[in-house]
């Protein structure tokens, strides 16, 4: 049985991986509620409608629960249920979609007074591909919006660049922790 639980929520837009990263780090088979996509507009096969959901197991003792959100805006209602007593939050960005700079602003205002008050950490995806924005871009309008949080280029199918967000944001935690505690 596990004592200690810790809840890292992955969020942002549809297709910007959020249930692949989960896919690609979780210990256990992860729960997905991905349903056939009827939204042109997404360009994808299949579209998450509910919540994603995977574990890494740190110890007998302890875990890291992994939330993913629903990506489409008709399902903001979930992202803040799903943030509810989150450690972390991982932003998850696709650059090669045409704005991803308005989905970051969207997901900010989303989750205004969250950010700041949690570990969060933004992972820009495809950037091998599509150069902007660059992550110093991405940071900058984290900083126009007085925002301070990592913002990493990732690859949503490698368990390492998960891992690295997942880390980031435990070490943002463990940061707050001692310093709360000097």
């Amino acid at each position: 049985m596990m004592d200690i639980d810790y809840k890292i929520v992955f969020t942002g837009p549809p297709g910007a991986g959020k249930t692949t990263a989960i896919g690609a780090l979780s210990d256990t088979p992860p729960v997905m509620t991905d349903v056939a996509n009827n939204d042109p507009g997404l360009g994808k096969a299949f579209t998450t409608v509910g919540l994603d959901y995977g574990e890494v197991i740190l110890s007998e003792t302890e875990r890291v629960r992994l939330f993913g959100t629903p990506g489409q805006e008709r399902f903001a209602f979930m992202w803040r249920i799903l943030a509810t007593n989150a450690l972390g939050l991982i932003i998850l960005l696709d650059n090669s979609r045409p704005h991803p700079l308005d989905e970051l602003r969207t997901y900010l205002k989303a989750y205004e007074g969250l950010i700041g008050e949690v570990a969060c950490v933004i992972g820009v995806g495809r950037t091998e591909t599509h150069a902007t924005p660059s992550t110093d871009e991405v940071a900058d309008e984290l900083a126009r919006h007085g925002l301070l949080c990592p913002v990493l280029a990732i690859d949503v199918r490698r368990r390492d660049d998960v891992l690295l967000l997942v880390d980031t944001v435990l070490a943002q935690v463990e940061a707050r922790y001692w310093e709360m505690n000097a």
